[in-house]
């Protein structure tokens, strides 16, 4: 069985599309659990998805301040919880920073995240044959997991070149 390939964007990608096909897929999402996608809570999944980088919430105010006024981290951290809460975001622990995700992966499906050390970029694989030896393990230990993550750091393919 071939492994899922992770999901760096590719040197030629199509940013314009990714990003339409993005926000394409949270609309839809939003429209199906009944939820709105707000216009500050658009305009953070949009700042996420220009960097295809994990951003801090300053980063994000930062970037938004670029174009309309300054939010308050409270607005930035409300919209980030939503997304999360809806799968759209990931945290990405090690860094205190968050990453957009397009993904039909709900909460409960582990993931692993490989970040680059050199270009900052995330790329994401399935992982839930890891999550399930890791959970078999601490239940061994009489812990109950409740969240796993995982983050694997190294160079991506991009970067080796």
């Amino acid at each position: 069985m071939n492994a899922p390939k992770p999901t760096f964007p590719a040197p030629d990608h199509d940013h314009d599309r990714c990003t339409a096909d993005a926000m394409h897929h949270a609309e839809h999402v939003c429209a199906k659990r009944g939820q709105k996608l707000t216009p500050i809570r658009r305009q953070v999944f949009e700042a996420l998805l220009a960097s295809h980088r994990p951003l801090g919430a300053y980063e994000i105010i930062e970037e938004l301040a670029k174009t309309v006024s300054r939010p308050a981290p409270i607005t930035i951290y409300r919209a980030l919880d939503f997304l999360m809460a809806n799968d759209l975001v990931h945290r990405i622990e090690s860094r205190n920073a968050f990453l957009a995700c397009v993904h039909d992966h709900g909460t409960t499906s582990m993931v692993a995240f490989l970040i680059c050390d050199k270009c900052g970029s995330v790329g994401e694989v399935p992982a839930a044959q890891v999550a399930q030896s890791l959970n078999d393990a601490a239940r061994l230990t009489g812990f109950t997991p409740k969240l796993s993550v995982v983050e694997i750091t190294g160079t991506c393919a991009h970067c080796q070149h």
